[in-house]
C-alpha cells in the first residue's frame, strides 16, 4: 500500500499543478478581459458619432487584451447606448481564451468570457458648432 502511494503521490501533485495553471489562465483572462471592457468603455465616450465610438471601442478592447498577453480565438466588442451628453455607452467584449498555451502539455479547448463596462459621456464637452460660426 505505501509503494503505491509513493508512486501515485507525484502524478496527483502534478494535475493539482496542472488544475491551478489552467484555473489561474481563465482568472486572469477575465481580469484582463474586464479591464479591456472599462478602456473600451472610456474611448467610446469620448467620440461623437456611433460609427467612430464603435472603432474605437473595438480597437482599444483589441489593443488591451495584446497588451496584457490574453491569447484570444476571437474577441467581439458590441456597443449600445447614445452619445449625447450625461448618457451612457456600455461596451460588452467576448472573448474565447485558449487554454492550449497555458501548459506544455497542451489543453484542449478553451473557455468564452463575456465582459461589460458602462461609461458616462461627459456633460460638459464642448458641442460641435453648425453653420460655420
Amino acid at each position: 500500500m505505501t509503494a503505491e502511494a509513493v508512486l501515485l503521490t507525484p502524478v496527483l501533485v502534478m494535475l493539482l499543478v496542472l488544475l491551478a495553471v489552467v484555473v489561474h489562465r481563465g482568472v486572469a483572462a477575465r481580469l484582463r478581459l474586464d479591464d479591456a471592457a472599462h478602456q473600451a468603455a472610456r474611448a467610446a465616450s469620448l467620440h461623437r458619432t456611433t460609427t467612430a465610438a464603435a472603432t474605437a471601442a473595438r480597437d482599444t478592447a483589441g489593443a488591451a487584451l495584446a497588451q496584457a498577453g490574453v491569447v484570444c480565438r476571437d474577441v467581439t466588442t458590441t456597443m449600445s447606448g447614445t452619445l449625447a451628453p450625461a448618457s451612457a455607452v456600455t461596451v460588452h467584449v467576448r472573448c474565447t481564451v485558449d487554454f492550449g498555451q497555458a501548459v506544455l502539455l497542451g489543453v484542449p479547448g478553451g473557455k468564452t468570457l463575456v465582459s461589460s463596462a458602462s461609461e458616462v459621456v461627459d456633460t460638459y464637452r464642448s458641442q460641435a458648432r453648425r453653420g460655420g460660426a
